[in-house]
């Protein structure tokens, strides 16, 4: 098990064989210095799709060389990005990466019915890998970014992408939290009730791979002292893997609360429910978020 993004690079160093990844309209210097430490540190082998101009000014401004990626011109932004996918769905990648294209530009180049990356009947999520030194070891946090009010079924299936994250990053039996507003059993808050569902659903077999518990407050999720100073009996309250939030407000309140508030906080986030993990990390964000993102991806690889 891992509790740390830098013995992730060195997991992935020691396996040798780098995963291929592609960056739509990878253009910006942000997207390109991250994807050059990947290349420097040996995880991963990079192509850039965008227009070639762009990515030498964005190399040169960085001080990397460009020799060390592979550019596939295309000046337009829109064809750059279904390019990249195209080249992804061809097998000439094994994940993908967005680069200073939008999000929602980047989301219609993936599910694309005819183009696009998302099996049938499949449902795209997201996941956040957060490393922060308050805590013990990583934490995967679910749905903050695609899903907004997740019903029963889709929880069901943000919960099996969370754990199929964590499985690829070497836990084999991951705790997840099914978190709400408390860790009591309420009738009228259906947080609640559908985190005890869920949780039950796990002790019986039928979502399989991980340990679960809920409703959980997230103090009693991630607090040890709080289990004990409420008296809880759980296997999951003080020791979560994974934490499945009911919403996405709360969810992406949670990751930026630990961004914006947490000194000497790491993060990672990629989507997940394509045929190929999908880096998604805002345009603002860290080159080091960036990275970690990119080794995540390059982790979940199948």
């Amino acid at each position: 098990m891992f509790t740390k993004f830098e013995e992730i690079f060195a997991e992935l160093q020691n396996r040798g064989a780098r995963k291929r990844m592609i960056a739509a309209w990878g253009v910006d210097s942000h997207t390109i210095a991250a994807a050059g430490k990947a290349v420097d540190l040996g995880l991963v082998d990079v192509t850039l799709v965008g227009d070639e101009n762009m990515i030498a000014e964005a190399c040169k401004e960085e001080g990397i060389d460009v020799a060390k990626f592979t550019v596939v011109h295309n000046p337009n932004e829109l064809p750059a990005v279904a390019q990249a996918v195209n080249m992804i769905r061809e097998g000439q990648g094994d994940f993908l990466m967005k680069g200073l294209c939008s999000t929602d530009k980047f989301l219609r180049a993936i599910l694309n019915k005819e183009t696009g990356l998302l099996p049938p009947k499949g449902t795209l999520t997201h996941c956040a890998v957060l490393e922060n030194p308050n805590y013990h070891k990583l934490l995967f946090v679910g749905d903050m970014a695609v899903i907004p009010a997740p019903d029963f079924k889709q929880k069901q299936i943000i919960m099996g992408h969370l754990v199929n994250t964590a499985h690829a990053v070497g836990i084999a039996k991951p705790k997840v939290a099914i978190i709400a507003a408390t860790e009591q059993m309420l009738a009228g808050m259906p947080a609640c009730v559908e985190a005890a569902m869920l949780a039950k659903m796990v002790d019986r077999g039928q979502i399989k791979g991980c340990i679960a518990d809920g409703p959980l407050a997230l103090d009693v999720a991630v607090s040890q002292e709080a289990v004990e100073i409420k008296g809880l009996h759980s296997e999951v309250a003080g020791d979560a893997d994974c934490l499945l939030f009911p919403n996405i407000e709360s969810a992406n309140v949670f990751y930026k609360t630990n961004s914006m508030l947490a000194k000497d906080v790491k993060q990672a986030g990629m989507m997940v429910g394509a045929k190929v993990p999908c880096v998604l990390s805002s345009r603002a964000d860290s080159i080091d978020t960036k990275l970690n993102s990119i080794a995540i991806a390059a982790m979940s690889v199948k």
